[in-house]
C-alpha cells in the first residue's frame, strides 16, 4: 500500500489535500453527493489534527472562459460547509499572490478550498499538462500532499500528480478504501467471476476486459460494447452506437475467438428508429433494419443472464446495458439490477454510469460497494496502478516530517 495519511505525522501541518468534486451540478443544486461525502473521513481527520487544510479539485470540462460560470467550486464550498459544520473558505483564485496570501491566513482547522483547478487549463492546459511551474507553485503551499481523489487518479496532472513531485505525500482515506475494496472483491473475487461491461464505447474499455477476461468466468455484455462485438460477428445493428476503429475490431475480434465460452451477448433488444423519436420496437438481435438503433436489451437476453448471475459469487458492473435515463429504454437495466438484487454474490460498482443507474434506480442498499471512480477503477483494474499516485513511496513505516 502507498503511504497512508494515518501513518503520516501531520499535527499542526498545513496539509493539501486532491479530492474529487467532479460532480453533477445544476445551477447551485447539487444533484449527487457521493464523492464530497466521500472526502468528509479525511478532511474530519485533518481538523483534528490541528491542521490547515488546502482543497484541490477540477469540476466538469473547461475548454472555454465560458465555461467559467458553470464549472466555479463556489457552490461546492457552500455544500461542504454545512456537511462539516463549519465554514469553509473559498478563493475565486488558484494561482497567484492572492492564494498565497489566503494560504497566510489561515488557522489551525481552517478548510479552504481553491477554484476550479481546469481553469488553468484555458488557453494552454496548464493543469492537464502538469505543467512544472503550476506544480511547484501549489507545493509551495503547504507542508505535505494528500491525493484522496480517486476519482481523478487515472490522469497525471498537475493538482494531482505534480505536487507530489515537490514536498512529501500520501494517499486519503477514501483512496486508501476504494484500492483496497477493489483488489479484495475484483483482483482477487471469488469464483465463479462474472464481468458485465455496458456503456458506449467499447474503446474505453477494452484494456479493462482484456485484463480481466482471464480472470473472469463469464463476460457478459450490452449496450454499445455488444454492438461493436455484435458487429465484429458479422450482425447488421442499423445505427446503433459501435466503435469505428478498426484496432478495437481486431482487439474484439480476437476476444470473440478465444472466449466463444465466458461471453454472452444480447439475443434481443428494443430498438428506436433515427426518424421517429416515437418509435420503439422489440426485436430478435438478427433482425435489427438499417435505421434502427439498439436502446436497451430485453427478455431473452435477461432469461440468458439469469443462471449465470445466480452461480455467480463475484460480479463486477461496468456502465448500463441501455439508455436506461429515457424511461422507454430502461427495463433492461432494471431487470438487471434486479438479478443482482436477488443473487448471493458480491457485486461491486465500477463507478461512472453505472453507479449513477445504480443510485438513481434505487438499488444502492442491495449492492456490496460502488466505486467513486469511472476511468480511475478500469485503470486500476487493467493495470494494477493509478499514475497519479506513481511518485507517492510505498508504506514502510510511518513518516515523521
Amino acid at each position: 500500500m502507498k503511504q497512508r495519511l494515518q501513518n503520516m505525522n501531520v499535527d499542526n501541518k498545513t496539509v493539501l489535500v486532491r479530492v474529487d468534486y467532479n460532480v453533477p451540478v445544476q445551477g447551485k443544486v447539487i444533484l449527487d453527493d457521493t464523492k464530497i461525502r466521500g472526502s468528509l473521513k479525511t478532511i474530519e481527520y485533518l481538523i483534528d489534527k490541528n491542521c490547515k487544510v488546502v482543497l484541490f479539485s477540477h469540476l466538469g470540462k473547461v475548454k472555454s472562459k465560458e465555461d467559467f460560470m458553470k464549472n466555479s467550486l463556489a457552490p461546492i464550498a457552500t455544500y461542504l460547509s454545512t456537511l462539516l459544520g463549519q465554514e469553509v473558505y473559498f478563493s475565486k483564485e488558484n494561482f497567484g499572490a492572492e492564494v498565497v496570501d489566503r494560504v497566510r491566513k489561515l488557522n489551525p482547522k481552517d478548510v479552504l478550498l481553491l477554484e476550479n483547478t481546469r481553469f488553468l487549463d484555458v488557453p494552454k492546459k496548464l493543469e492537464s499538462k502538469c505543467d512544472p511551474q503550476i506544480s511547484e507553485f501549489w507545493a509551495s503551499l503547504g507542508d505535505l500532499f494528500i491525493n484522496d481523489a480517486f476519482g481523478s487518479s487515472h490522469r497525471k496532472h498537475a493538482s494531482t500528480y505534480g505536487i507530489s513531485e515537490y514536498i512529501p505525500s500520501g494517499i486519503g482515506f477514501l483512496m486508501q478504501q476504494e484500492i483496497e475494496m477493489l483488489t479484495e472483491y475484483v483482483l482477487k473475487a471469488k469464483k465463479p467471476f462474472t464481468l458485465i461491461m455496458g456503456g458506449a464505447k467499447l474503446d474505453d474499455k477494452i484494456d479493462l476486459i482484456t485484463s480481466l477476461i482471464p480472470k473472469c468466468d463469464y463476460l457478459l455484455c450490452g449496450g454499445g460494447i455488444a454492438n461493436t462485438f455484435l458487429k465484429t460477428l458479422g450482425f447488421s445493428i442499423g445505427e446503433s452506437l459501435a466503435s469505428t476503429s478498426i484496432e478495437i475490431r481486431e482487439k474484439a475480434r480476437d476476444i470473440l475467438l478465444h472466449n466463444k465460452e465466458k461471453m454472452k451477448l444480447p439475443l434481443d433488444a428494443i430498438v428506436g428508429n433515427t426518424y421517429d423519436i416515437n418509435y420503439t420496437k422489440y426485436k430478435l438481435i438478427d433482425k435489427i433494419e438499417p435505421n434502427e438503433m439498439i436502446l436497451d436489451i430485453s427478455a431473452k437476453t435477461i432469461e440468458e443472464f439469469k443462471p449465470i448471475i445466480e452461480k455467480s459469487k463475484t460480479i463486477f458492473l461496468n456502465g448500463t446495458v441501455g439508455l436506461y435515463e429515457n424511461p422507454k429504454y430502461a427495463n433492461g437495466t432494471k431487470e438487471l439490477l434486479n438479478l443482482l438484487k436477488k443473487s448471493n454474490a458480491n457485486v461491486i460498482v465500477g463507478g461512472g454510469d453505472a453507479a449513477s443507474s445504480v443510485r438513481n434506480l434505487g438499488y444502492e442498499s442491495d449492492v456490496t460497494y460502488i466505486s467513486t471512480g469511472g476511468g480511475a477503477t478500469l485503470e486500476f483494474l487493467a493495470t494494477g496502478e493509478l499514475p497519479a499516485i506513481e511518485n507517492i513511496p510505498e508504506e514502510i513505516e510511518t513518516l515523521d516530517i
